[in-house]
């Protein structure tokens, strides 16, 4: 009776247990493939964060915020660091500033063309600087003497160079200066008056031959910026006079080259 029993036992032994391992094995494999192709799929953003968590988790080090993708190596104690390398936007500043400068100079050569009998004579200058360009008149070209109203021949000249600067979009700075000379009269009572005026006909010159108004400011500085010695006539002729400045609007080293 015991032996039948025992027999029969052994006989309802389960052999079909091996299958508990190949489910296990078929689910691990599953498992790989979808990593895998998670893996496929890089998203560089939750990659970083990933190899942050795994890398602070294996090697006790907290997680990085400063930009840089650590990765684990196995075969070393410690992670190796990536860094993460952002786009280099100066490259492309730089390049917009070289075609601005590039443009100015364009300019400055056709302003140069435009007055060339005034340049010659030395009565305009035209130079670089770190502002832009400066295109410098004698005021004698410009105005008679202890007036603000454009000469006739003013007119032509600062009309050509309207022209040119018409089409661009620079800001423009005028600027009327004097000599040390006082002046006192109903319509002038200092040099300041005189000097603002002159810088303002200009402007209203620019305006009337298309330049856009909102790129123009007009200053006044009297004989408080002088270029030259103003116990000399020939230095006082040289302090009187209008500059304008063309803008870039990104300075830089500033030094001075003139422009043939």
């Amino acid at each position: 009776m015991s032996r039948k029993r025992r027999g029969t036992i052994e006989d309802r032994e389960n052999h079909e247990r091996w299958l508990v391992s190949y489910a296990d094995f078929i689910t691990l494999l599953f498992a790989f493939f979808v990593v895998m192709y998670a893996i496929s799929q890089v998203n560089e953003g939750k990659y970083r964060v990933l190899s942050d968590t795994l890398s602070s988790a294996f090697h006790n080090i907290p997680g990085s915020t400063s930009g840089a993708m650590v990765a684990v190596n196995p075969a070393s104690p410690r992670p190796v660091v990536i860094p993460f390398r952002k786009p280099n936007l100066s490259i492309k500043n730089d390049e917009a500033q070289r075609l601005k400068r590039e443009h100015l100079r364009n300019m400055a050569k056709e302003i140069n063309e435009a007055l060339a009998p005034l340049v010659k004579q030395g009565q305009v200058r035209i130079t670089e600087g770190a502002l832009g360009i400066t295109v410098e008149i004698n005021a004698s070209v410009l105005f008679a003497s202890g007036d603000a109203t454009l000469d006739a021949g003013a007119v032509s000249a600062l009309t050509a160079m309207a022209k040119i600067l018409a089409p661009t979009d620079f800001p423009i700075t005028v600027e009327g200066h004097t000599d040390n000379t006082p002046i006192n009269t109903p319509q002038f009572p200092s040099n300041w008056e005189l000097s603002g005026a002159r810088a303002s006909s200009v402007v209203r010159l620019f305006i009337a031959n298309g330049v856009d108004p909102r790129r123009l400011t007009a200053a006044g500085y009297a004989d408080e910026r002088p270029v030259a010695d103003n116990a000399t006539p020939e230095g006082r002729a040289r302090n009187r006079r209008v500059a304008i400045t063309i803008e870039s609007r990104t300075p830089d080293v500033g030094v001075e080259v003139k422009l043939p």
